[in-house]
């Protein structure tokens, strides 16, 4: 039988989508988001989609279906008056996918025939992201959309991961000896100083806020922060702020401090999907630059990760030339591009 967490589709008066939807359905979209061989499985979950629904566009009309092993994630954008457009709810990094589950594409082509019905030339199209190129998905759109509708890239970006199998030996075993032996050397040097490493996962609201803040600490006096161009900026601390709060509803949340003389001059927060992790944001003082805190960070994150059987580290896209370092963290790349689809 099918359910709708929420279906918004009156353009005259939008409507908010609520953060605090069926757990069961949300479980059910994380179980689907996880199972279905994406570029970048986190980003499709609901803790990272309601997130950014909640801060980016919460008076945007929203489609959000959730079926036996299908959903479908959607927001609703008017591009001028004579043209309405189903895309994805992550509409600025494209990260996710807003089709998933065996049957999606059959069921995205019944929600469209509705939408024709009831909005007629109104509707243009779809922007769908989140596609593996060659993949299932991919194959299954064309085959159901390409009398319809014509479809064309949009954008393309790499997703990157490394491996946990084997625990930390099988992971540094994946890794350039040149990497591993930086990464003892910095080390030392930071034992040396009396750097130490304290993990956290929050399991209430107030710990969540508590660690959040201390993580802003430290952003506001990192090259980012002194850039303003780091999370402590709006709309990301309205953002990342959502997402702790939704990790924290299950302990999801990973976040380790490097301190020093108990002071925080560094951190490292992502999340669990299960066991996968992703990374989502690390910053260091900016008079410790030398020390290496972030490789260190880094490092001392995949040993937490592996200890606690995690089978995957997800770094997200390898995009632009401050994100080269991801190279020599992770081995797999994994494409994923974005399609938009407008009606012939």
């Amino acid at each position: 039988m099918q359910e709708s967490l929420t279906w918004h589709m009156d353009m005259g008066e939008s409507q908010e989508l609520s953060p605090s939807l069926n757990p069961a359905l949300l479980a059910q979209w994380t179980r689907v988001a996880l199972s279905t061989n994406q570029a970048d499985p986190f980003c499709c979950t609901p803790t990272w989609q309601l997130p950014f629904y909640q801060v980016f566009c919460p008076h945007r009309p929203a489609l959000i279906k959730v079926s036996s092993g299908n959903v479908l994630a959607f927001a609703v954008k008017l591009f001028d008056p004579t043209k309405m457009f189903l895309i994805p709810i992550d509409s600025h990094w494209f990260f996710g996918c807003p089709v998933l589950g065996p049957g999606a594409v059959e069921l995205l082509h019944e929600v469209v025939r509705d939408i024709e019905g009831l909005y007629g030339s109104l509707f243009s199209g779809m922007v769908i992201s989140g596609i593996r190129p060659g993949g299932v998905l991919a194959r299954r759109l064309r085959r159901v959309f390409s009398g319809k509708f014509r479809i064309s890239p949009y954008l393309e970006q790499v997703q990157c991961a490394a491996s946990l199998s084997g625990g930390m030996d099988g992971y540094l075993a994946r890794r350039s000896g040149n990497h591993r032996r930086k990464i003892r050397q910095q080390m030392r040097r930071a034992i040396q100083k009396g750097v130490w490493f304290e993990r956290i996962s929050p399991s209430t609201m107030e710990d969540a806020d508590r660690i959040f803040d201390r993580m802003l600490t430290v952003e506001r006096a990192s090259w980012k922060g002194r850039e303003h161009c780091g999370m402590d900026q709006e709309p990301a601390v309205s953002f990342y702020r959502a997402m702790l709060h939704r990790l924290t509803m299950t302990q999801a949340a990973r976040i380790m401090f490097a301190r020093h003389e108990g002071q925080d001059i560094g951190y490292i927060f992502g999340g669990m999907a299960q066991r996968i992790y992703r990374g989502q944001q690390f910053s260091y003082v900016q008079e410790w630059r030398d020390i290496s805190i972030g490789n260190l960070l880094q490092a001392e994150q995949i040993k937490w990760l592996c200890e606690e059987k995690a089978k995957r580290y997800d770094m997200g896209p390898l995009r632009g030339p401050k994100m080269a370092y991801k190279t020599h963290w992770t081995e797999k790349h994994m494409p994923a591009a974005t399609w938009i689809l407008v009606k012939t």
